[in-house]
């Protein structure tokens, strides 16, 4: 059990947190929400101890072992990826360590000796003979393969560490765990696997997530942090939101009630308050209208921006025809004889862990990169706007968010390219902020503001919901889910995805694509899915024999 009791924290004069109490206890999965600037994050780092409040205290059940989520993705370069998983359990690896000191001397004394017995009966105790499989087991179940086990974490690249860094925070069995966006950088398969662990887990878990559809599933509790409070509901995500909404509507009902009741002694008070015979009922319901209160209803500090794509044109039947593309790339065949038409009602959602791939055909597409074999084509009715993974060039500029977004405009009115700023949630002065201070999420509110602009019907975006918080994914997702046009993606957000897309392409680690026409669900539970993975593994196994 981990509780929070009278914590607040103060920035200067503003109070982040104000007398928030609040216990979470083991056997639930607990989604910790609240608009961007909340201070979730913040929350986890008082819980985990990392950052002190200004009043208050964190009281864990004594001798309960936290373990959170770390965001250094450098900080274990030098050490070897299993090592770096099994000091997720610092006491145990402590004592690896030691043993091995001690095993290494050349003069090994008695006092040596029985140092190492206690040792070896603390180890077995804790399980220790079984920390390496363990910790392979979880680097296998994220998609890490046996051959990078024992390869140091600066071998790795930035996708490999954060699933080595998810690995430690999982392993040993912690009692209390704390984790802060688990589901950035995973592929949708690590996620699934996540998921699956994370439901198994019968001790206490309280995560940060922009991911909708993970929260539904794994989550138990939602605590919702607004207005620098917190406060607890039973089930997932979706129960939250229909509870919250829910009571927001019953207390507008009250309200309503309570202010036609107030007018109705208001106007009899002001008959018959003069009036002798009724002076005395006038005199009741003066009493009776002081006690009536309004529930105060505070608006959220959450804030959608709306996002809405609007053609200029219709889409003909000819949309893109790819042909036989391939490419390599540092003597890796991401792309291998890529073929696919796209029909003019068709959203396509990328899927799989082949990042590389998925950016390079993406890039193709666009026109900045050439594929080494094979050919595409654009209907002539179509106009493409690109939102890629990588957007550092769009704002290494000293022009503000006004000037950078008049640039890609059709109509250069200024008041024409604030309203798109405006949907976007950069009003008044943020409109003078220079592109290169930006956030991530703010850049991100840029490249869609450019995007819709634009006025293009065919839709291109590499994993547009990095960055944003969960109300600008829900407005995105919205917004594309009633785009009349096409479109072309990644996105890990599971329920983004499922609700966005009619048609399912995977490039697979070869470089081959798997495309069909469903569901990303009914993808996921298709028969011809769990086959091809059979028949891949399977295959990759007779290459290395």
């Amino acid at each position: 059990m981990i509780q929070a009791i009278n914590v607040t924290l103060r920035l200067g004069k503003k109070a982040l947190f104000e007398d928030v109490n609040i216990k979470f206890t083991e056997g639930n999965c607990y989604g910790l929400i609240g608009a961007n600037g909340a201070g979730k994050s913040t929350f986890l780092k008082i819980l985990s101890g990392q950052l002190e409040s200004t009043n208050g205290e964190v009281v864990i059940t004594p001798g309960q072992r936290l373990s959170v989520l770390e965001q250094d993705h450098f900080k274990y370069d030098e050490f070897p990826v299993l090592d770096t998983v099994i000091m997720g359990n610092a006491r145990l690896y402590e004592i690896m360590k030691e043993k091995e000191a001690i095993y290494a001397k050349e003069d090994f004394s008695d006092e040596d000796g029985i140092r190492a017995s206690e040792l070896e009966a603390e180890f077995a105790e804790m399980d220790g003979w079984e920390a390496e499989s363990n910790a392979a087991s979880l680097l296998n179940g994220l998609g890490i393969e046996t051959e990078h086990h024992y390869s140091l974490m600066k071998d790795l690249n930035g996708s490999q560490k954060v699933k080595v860094l998810l690995a430690k925070a999982l392993f040993g069995n912690p009692d209390i765990l704390l984790l802060d966006e688990p589901t950035n950088h995973l592929d949708l398969d690590a996620i699934a696997w996540l998921e699956d662990f994370l439901i198994e887990f019968e001790n206490t878990v309280i995560v940060v997530s922009h991911d909708r559809y993970f929260l539904n599933k794994v989550c138990t509790q939602i605590a919702d942090i607004d207005y620098g409070k917190i406060q607890l509901y039973a089930g997932n995500y979706d129960f939250w939101y229909e509870s919250s909404q829910l009571l927001i509507k019953q207390m507008k009902e009250a309200n309503k009630k309570k202010e036609e009741k107030i007018k109705e002694l208001q106007e009899f008070i002001s008959r018959f308050s003069a009036n002798a015979s009724k002076s005395k009922q006038a005199t009741s319901r003066k009493r009776a209208l002081e006690k009536i209160q309004l529930d105060e209803i505070r608006p959220s500090s959450r804030k959608y921006p709306y996002i809405d794509f609007r053609p200029d044109r219709e889409i003909g039947n000819e949309v893109l025809t790819v042909e036989g593309i391939s490419k390599t790339i540092n003597g890796e065949k991401v792309l291998d004889n890529i073929s696919f038409i796209m029909g003019h009602n068709d959203k396509i959602a990328f899927v799989g862990g082949n990042e590389l791939a998925k950016t390079t055909l993406f890039q193709i597409l666009m026109g900045e990169m050439e594929p080494d074999e094979g050919t595409y084509k654009w209907g002539v009715t179509t106009s493409q706007a690109y939102f890629p993974k990588d957007s550092t060039k769009e704002f290494d500029s000293e022009l503000t968010i006004a000037d950078w977004l008049m640039g890609y405009s059709p109509v250069k009115d200024i008041t024409y390219v604030r309203g798109f700023l405006g949907r976007m949630l950069f009003a008044g002065e943020d409109g003078v902020k220079k592109v290169c201070v930006l956030s991530g999420g703010e850049k991100v509110r840029c490249l869609l503001s450019k995007m819709m602009i634009s006025g293009a019907n065919c839709l291109v975006l590499d994993e547009p919901t990095n960055h944003l918080d969960m109300e600008s994914i829900t407005a995105l997702n919205n917004g594309l889910i009633k785009f009349p046009g096409v479109a072309l993606f990644s996105c890990r957000d599971h329920q983004f995805v499922q609700t966005t897309a009619n048609r399912i392409m995977e490039i697979l680690p070869n470089g081959t694509l798997i495309d069909k026409i469903t569901t990303y669900d009914e993808y996921l539970a298709s028969d011809a899915m769990a086959r091809k993975r059979t028949v891949y593994t399977a295959n990759r196994e007779d290459d290395e024999d």
